[in-house]
C-alpha cells in the first residue's frame, strides 16, 4: 500500500491495508481451493496503483500478463485501456482496449476449444450459449436478467461495501465491470454470490478506487476538514468490514474445530500417503486437492463425463479406469457448505464404490474411519486396517 502511504498518510495507509487484508473477497478465496485467479490479484493491484498515480504505461505493462491467466481477464485489460484512454494517452488506451478484447476472443473462440477434448468452449453454457441460443443473443437480453434474482444485487453492493461504496467515485472502479458483468449474466448460480474465489480479483480494484476517491480530500488544500473526511470515511469502511467478518471465512479462526486435527483427518492422510507419486487416482471431491501436486487425479466416480464440464447428472456412469480409488463416505464440513458430497449424491457414490469392487476389478487395500482405498487388481489389506 505504498500509494496509500504517499496519498493519504501513514495512519490512513494502515487502515486501508487492514481493510484489504480483512476483506471478504480475499478471505473467501483463501478459504477455497487454489485457483489461478490468485495470480491475477498482485497484477491487478500493481495496475490499479499505476492508474491512480497516472503512470499509464506501467499500468498497461502490469495488466497485460492478465491474458495469460484466465480467458475473461483480457476484458479486464480492455477496461484498463478504457481508463487510460479516458484519463491519459488516448492512443495507448485504445490500443490496449482492442488488444484485451482480441486476446479474450482468441482464447475463447480458438485456443480453449482446440484444447478441449470435445471441442467448443466449456463455459459457454454459463452465458446461455447452446444449440438454440447464441452468445450474442444472451448478451443482448442481459439487461433483463442482470439483477435477478436478488442475490445478484446483494453481491454488487457487497463488492463495494468494504470501501463504504466510495470506490464507485473513482474511474478505477471500471476495472471491476468485466468480472461483474460475466458473473451476473452467467447461468451458473455459484457465480452470483459471495462464495469461492470469484471476488478475489475485485478487492484490489475496490481498495485502489477507495484510495483514489479519498486522495482529493487530502491533496487539494482541504486542511483539517479534509483530514477529518478521510478519517471518518476509513472508519466507516472498517466498520463495514467488521460487520461482515462473522459471515465470511475469517470467522473460522475463532472456532475451535479450525485448530484441531480430527481422527478422520488423520486416517485420510494415512491412506493418501499410501498412494505412490505419479499414480492415476479417482478421488472424492474433498480428497482430490491433496493429491493433485503428485498424482493424476479425477473426481470419483467420474467427472466430467464425456469431457462435458457440467454434465454429471447421469444415471449410468462410465466404469472407472484409474489405478487407485480413494473415497470418503463422511465428507467433512468445508466453507461455504456443510457436510455433503459433490458432484454425485452419497448414495450413488456408495453404489459406484461397491460396483468397483464387485465388477470392475478393484480390490480393497485399506478402510479407516469412513475412508476407503481401492487399487486396480489384486491387493492385500495391510495389518491393522479396518474392513
Amino acid at each position: 500500500m505504498s500509494w496509500a502511504l504517499t496519498a493519504l498518510g501513514r495512519r490512513a495507509a494502515h487502515a486501508v491495508a487492514l481493510g484489504y487484508g480483512l476483506s471478504w473477497g480475499v478471505a473467501s478465496a483463501a478459504a477455497f481451493d487454489f485457483h489461478e485467479v490468485a495470480l491475477a490479484v498482485p497484477l491487478l493491484s500493481a495496475a490499479a496503483t499505476a492508474l491512480g498515480r497516472g503512470r499509464w504505461r506501467a499500468a498497461v505493462a502490469w495488466a497485460t500478463p492478465l491474458v495469460l491467466i484466465k480467458e475473461d481477464l483480457g476484458l479486464t485489460l480492455a477496461a484498463v485501456g478504457c481508463v487510460v484512454a479516458w484519463k491519459g494517452p488516448r492512443r495507448l488506451g485504445l490500443l490496449t482496449a482492442a488488444a484485451g478484447v482480441l486476446a479474450s476472443a482468441v482464447e475463447i473462440r480458438l485456443l480453449l476449444p482446440a484444447l478441449h477434448p470435445a471441442g467448443g468452449y466449456a463455459h459457454g453454457v454459463n452465458l446461455g450459449e447452446g444449440p438454440h441460443t447464441s452468445l450474442l443473443t444472451a448478451v443482448l437480453s442481459a439487461p433483463l436478467d442482470a439483477l435477478r434474482p436478488d442475490i445478484k444485487a446483494m453481491t454488487l453492493v457487497l463488492v463495494f461495501a468494504p470501501s463504504a461504496l466510495l470506490a464507485l467515485r473513482s474511474p478505477i472502479a471500471l476495472l471491476a465491470v468485466p468480472t461483474l458483468a460475466w458473473r451476473m449474466l452467467s447461468q451458473n448460480a455459484f457465480h452470483w454470490g459471495t462464495s469461492f474465489h470469484y471476488s478475489a480479483v475485485l478487492m484490489p480494484v475496490v481498495f485502489a478506487g477507495l484510495i483514489d476517491a479519498l486522495r482529493p480530500w487530502r491533496t487539494r488544500g482541504a486542511g483539517a476538514g479534509g483530514v477529518r473526511q478521510v478519517r471518518s470515511s476509513l472508519l466507516t469502511a472498517l466498520a463495514v468490514t467488521a460487520v461482515l467478518l462473522p459471515s465470511f471465512p475469517l470467522a473460522q479462526l475463532a472456532q475451535r474445530a479450525t485448530w484441531r486435527t480430527t481422527a478422520h483427518i488423520t486416517a485420510a492422510r494415512a491412506l493418501l500417503a499410501r498412494i505412490p507419486d505419479g499414480a492415476s487416482v479417482a478421488a472424492s471431491n474433498r480428497l482430490a486437492p491433496q493429491l493433485t501436486s503428485r498424482c493424476e487425479v479425477v473426481l470419483f466416480p467420474a467427472f466430467p463425463v464425456d469431457a462435458r464440464l457440467y454434465r454429471y447428472d447421469r444415471e449410468r456412469l462410465p466404469r472407472p479406469t484409474a489405478e487407485w480409488i480413494v473415497h470418503d463416505s463422511s465428507a467433512p464440513e468445508a466453507w461455504p457448505y456443510r457436510r455433503g458430497h459433490w458432484p454425485y449424491p452419497a448414495e450413488q457414490q456408495a453404489a459406484e464404490l461397491a460396483a468397483a469392487e464387485r465388477s470392475y476389478g478393484y480390490r480393497r487395500v485399506a478402510h479407516r474411519d469412513g475412508v476407503t482405498l481401492l487399487r486396480k487388481g489384486p491387493a492385500r489389506p495391510a495389518a491393522g486396517d479396518g474392513r
